[in-house]
């Protein structure tokens, strides 16, 4: 830990088995959201050059995978599993930036469809690119090691670990 000699949320735990009683769910979710704390700074950090942040990013890939060419926003809701008003807010911003393009569904006037501009195009592939050259951050642990991690939160990320 930077600046200190040991580990808080270890402390933390110590402290929470001598008060409270068994801390082992506590460390874990303290451990998620800390390590979510940290990716996203270190995902935002690269991204920042291409005044994107990681958000953005992953509703520009995700319009990338799209085999029309752009999706209703409420899709874009549903894959990246945000909140409609968050979509909305990531949409603006984007369109803003010149990124996307944001027009009716002429088959459902009641959807807004988004797509990729070229610019939106230039900005991923270069995002992409810096992502992958510091391995989303995760460069320090081995392909192993991410693939075990990953394995073990899928439960967790899908809700449906039995409880």
């Amino acid at each position: 830990m930077p600046g200190l000699d040991f580990d808080p949320l270890e402390r933390a735990g110590e402290l929470w088995e001598e008060r409270v009683g068994d801390a082992t769910s506590m460390r874990l979710a303290t451990s998620i959201m800390r390590v979510h704390q940290i990716l996203s700074a270190r995902l935002d950090a690269t991204l920042k050059p291409f005044g994107i942040t990681f958000a953005r990013y992953e509703v520009l890939r995700l319009l990338s995978f799209s085999a029309a060419g752009s999706l209703p926003l409420s899709k874009i809701g549903e894959r990246l599993m945000v909140h409609p008003t968050s979509v909305t807010n990531l949409i603006d911003r984007l369109v803003a930036d010149g990124l996307v393009d944001r027009r009716v569904d002429e088959r459902d006037r009641r959807r807004a469809l988004a797509s990729l501009t070229d610019a939106g195009e230039r900005v991923l592939e270069e995002a992409t690119d810096a992502l992958t050259g510091v391995e989303f951050g995760l460069g320090a642990m081995d392909a192993e090691r991410q693939r075990t991690i990953h394995e073990l939160l899928t439960p967790l990320r899908r809700d449906d670990w039995g409880s």
